[in-house]
């Protein structure tokens, strides 16, 4: 922690250093902010007690309240750095979420001698991480040209059941951001679990539509290879997610196969939180009958606040990734901070998703800044 908080001080404004310096620096603090509490959460897992829970309280109570302590966020990267060790960052997370799942399981299930509430501050820690770090760095992979870095983020969100997010979230979510024919885009006024109940069914449905129509316009494959590869994707998460259920259960028992499900059901309540938060009550004008206005900052709330921008991959810099979908979690830009099109959160991302969970508070805190970034419109 000590470790992050100086890398953050030394990085102000006006630190005197040149843009490939930046740029390594960059990475090395987004190692440091997710690395370091994964290794913490290892060793929770090993001994319990006091180690168990303070990689949670870490995660849930210390992480927010250094937002709030320094309260500036980190600069942006200079335009056209390049980020080469960001996508080994990502890789290495990524393999490090399955060693990090087994791991969690065989804890759980009482592989290390943990007592109950040790189980409970272990569920919980890891529960975070695969919901804010390996959703954010899943995220990242899936918007890689890359064929092995797409494929370990769509095995990721497979890996926590939600494999068709891969689809939903490129084909439909970007495409339909802000309006009606978006199921993870909030409208103001409607409660996370409201949302949470029409956006997990809704998503997985426009997703398989929009992959069998991109096979309806693509010509035949020719060769069973081919043919594979051009099967819609479904098929994978699906009989992936049943692979993971039956190995957790073949390897875990009953148990761990209960575990399994209530992590996975964890992690994709923090998924549903950051798509609610991030798009809360914004909406694109209708242009024509079949159009609508260009994404621009005004449809994404983003989050200036620091630890938690590096721990989540910058994430909380939602407009600019909706911009630049391929962007480096690194490039990402926040922008002027005070420019009035960009709304931002009054509180870090994953404190306003656990506000958000409390929907009459979310609406007192929410809807009239929502208000005040529209117009009313």
């Amino acid at each position: 922690m000590n470790a992050l908080l100086s890398r953050l001080k030394t990085s102000a404004p006006g630190n005197p250093q040149g843009p490939a310096a930046r740029a390594a620096f960059g990475v090395r603090s987004f190692a440091i902010a997710t690395l370091g509490p994964l290794a913490f959460l290892i060793l929770g897992a090993f001994f319990g007690g006091i180690v168990a829970w303070g990689a949670f309280v870490t995660l849930a109570i210390l992480f927010p309240l250094a937002d709030r302590l320094i309260a500036t966020a980190a600069p942006d990267a200079p335009k056209g750095t390049k980020f080469p060790a960001a996508d080994r960052l990502s890789a290495t997370l990524a393999i490090a979420h399955f060693a990090a799942l087994g791991l969690a399981l065989f804890a759980l299930t009482g592989g290390t001698g943990l007592s109950g509430w040790d189980r409970v501050a272990v569920f919980l820690g890891f529960g975070l991480f695969f919901g804010q770090v390996s959703n954010s760095n899943a995220h990242e992979l899936i918007h890689r040209s890359n064929r092995l870095l797409f494929r370990l983020g769509k095995w990721v969100y497979i890996s926590l059941l939600f494999g068709h997010h891969t689809s939903a979230h490129r084909l439909v979510h970007h495409r339909f951001v802000a309006s009606p024919d978006d199921p993870n885009s909030a409208q103001l006024g409607e409660g996370f679990w409201d949302f949470a109940a029409r956006a997990w069914p809704g998503s997985f449905v426009a997703g398989f539509e929009m992959e069998q129509n991109l096979r309806t316009t693509r010509p035949p494959a020719q060769g069973i290879g081919a043919q594979i590869r051009a099967m819609n994707p479904y098929y994978s998460y699906i009989l992936g997610g049943a692979g993971f259920i039956a190995a957790a259960m073949a390897v875990f028992g009953l148990g761990g196969l209960l575990a399994y499900l209530l992590l996975c059901a964890h992690a994709q309540l923090q998924i549903l939180l950051a798509d609610y938060v991030q798009h809360y009550g914004l909406s694109r004008r209708q242009l024509a009958l079949d159009r609508l206005e260009p994404v621009g900052p005004q449809h994404s709330w983003d989050a200036p606040h620091p630890v938690s921008s590096l721990w989540m991959l910058n994430a909380p810099r939602h407009s600019d990734h909706h911009a630049h979908p391929t962007r480096a979690y690194p490039a990402l830009r926040l922008g002027d901070a005070g420019d009035s099109a960009r709304p931002l959160l009054p509180r870090s991302l994953p404190v306003m998703a656990a506000i958000a969970m409390v929907p009459p508070l979310w609406r007192r805190m929410m809807d009239r800044r929502v208000a005040a970034v529209t117009g009313g419109r």
